[in-house]
């Protein structure tokens, strides 16, 4: 895919692939890296021309987690950060069916962990840093609150389902008033 590609996301959080998070931890994602961005140097050199790289995290991480995957990004030369995946947490669910029901949460549930990570990778990243905000986008305003939590681009995956295509509509028009 690399020759078609205008950027590629490496997901090492989703909650739904056994042991696939801890790629979140400083050896493996250590390696993990390394390997990623060898790799992307040889394709390169291949095809000519340099494709971003992004590595994608979950929302469920503290403060020391995020500031060590922003040193690996940076020390990598990694090109970008997706800021979230899904959530495991159940906090913002409690009491309502199926609460309890295994895998990622999408949606409203993510939308406040995701603006915490994305401000925590922000303050760490300094301003040049490249940050796609994802998870609980369902309004114009949502997404105006990623770009203030740091984000540089968003992501709408979820609230498509919930909203359609007009929702995109809704984001460019908010994210356009903004500036």
């Amino acid at each position: 895919m690399y020759p078609y590609a205008d950027y590629v996301t490496v997901n090492i959080s989703s909650p739904n692939t056994k042991n696939l998070r801890e790629l979140q931890s400083d050896a493996a994602l250590h390696a993990l890296l390394s390997a990623l961005k060898a790799r992307q140097g040889e394709l390169a050199a291949e095809h000519g021309r340099q494709v971003p790289l992004f590595l994608k995290i979950a929302p469920d991480l503290d403060q020391s987690q995020v500031q060590a995957i922003a040193e690996a990004l940076q020390r990598h030369g990694i090109d970008g950060v997706i800021a979230t995946n899904t959530t495991l947490s159940r906090e913002a669910v409690q009491g309502m069916a199926h609460a309890q029901e295994a895998g990622g949460l999408s949606g409203a549930p993510v939308r406040e962990a995701s603006n915490r990570v994305i401000g925590q990778l922000r303050a760490a990243l300094g301003a040049g840093f490249p940050i796609i905000g994802v998870g609980g986008i369902l309004s114009g305003a949502d997404a105006v609150a990623k770009i203030e939590a740091g984000a540089d681009a968003v992501q709408i995956y979820t609230g498509l389902i919930y909203r359609g295509p007009a929702l995109v509509q809704e984001v460019a028009q908010a994210l356009r008033q903004r500036r």
